[in-house]
């Protein structure tokens, strides 16, 4: 049944997963102030250099996997991209309580968006 819809299916899940990235992105140039003491604390080196990076790749990254541009190569840059934020943000284990549960919610969060990552990678080589 869903073999004739293969390719709008696609679509969606390039602008679901592409367009949370996009949205981050944004929200974290409103939220840079906060965003870039979080990881001055966490004790990432250059953190307002590594901040604008990160922006810089959700944003571009996100927008190439809505538009189904390079959608591989993209997909791969936000795994990446996970990988390096998930630790630094999610921390759960320096947490206790209902902020440790949160911060595990991101993590498991995190992994599902990696996967979904995964299955652009696969289906766009």
């Amino acid at each position: 049944m869903f073999a004739n819809f293969q390719n709008e299916i696609l679509v969606a899940a390039r602008l679901l997963l592409g367009g949370a990235f996009v949205f981050a992105g944004l929200r974290n140039i409103q939220n840079r102030k906060l965003v870039a003491s979080l990881m001055v604390a966490r004790g990432v080196p250059q953190a307002a250099l590594a901040l604008w990076l990160g922006i810089v790749l959700q944003v571009v990254a996100g927008a190439l996997v809505i538009a189904g541009l390079w959608t591989a190569l993209a997909a791969a840059a936000l795994i990446v991209f996970l990988i390096v934020a998930t630790p630094m943000f999610h921390n759960f284990w320096d947490h206790q309580g209902a902020d440790r549960a949160s911060r595990i919610n991101g993590v498991v969060s995190n992994v599902g968006l990696g996967g979904g990552f995964l299955a652009l990678v696969v289906n766009y080589l």
